[in-house]
């Protein structure tokens, strides 16, 4: 639970790195919140109609403000996480305006944000997993 509430506590630090546990558990933390919101406050509507078949769900009631006021509430500390996860590979946080680009954009961003990052210190701060280097050998 520490590492899913990790970027709130760090609320809008854009600098320094962050680990791929923290990046996705806190990725994993806002989709359960979403799915207990949208059972306790959700709606499934199916529509038929022309050959076509679509599922829906949405909130309604109370659900649209307390759904909207996490979104606003995470929308910070998501925007920080996935900008440290970036220096963690030593690139930049602008990287984040790929997301505008329809699918390849997306498509490119969930491939970034699995890679490992770099190993050691890099411009961005020291290593999230290693943060103290033992050098055996120097």
């Amino acid at each position: 639970m520490n590492w899913m509430l990790l970027p709130y506590r760090r609320y809008a630090e854009f600098s320094g790195r962050s680990r791929r546990r923290e990046y996705w558990m806190f990725a994993l933390f806002y989709f359960l919140v979403l799915v207990a919101l949208n059972a306790a406050f959700g709606t499934n509507e199916v529509q038929r109609g022309a050959g076509t078949f679509v599922y829906g769900s949405r909130l309604v009631g109370a659900g649209n403000w307390v759904g909207g006021l996490f979104w606003l509430a995470s929308l910070i500390p998501s925007l920080a996480v996935s900008v440290r996860r970036l220096h963690d590979q030593d690139r930049t946080g602008w990287l984040l305006l790929l997301m505008f680009i329809p699918f390849l954009g997306w498509f490119a961003l969930l491939v970034l944000m699995c890679l490992e990052g770099t190993r050691g210190p890099n411009r961005f701060g020291p290593d999230p997993k290693n943060p103290v280097p033992s050098d055996v050998f120097a």
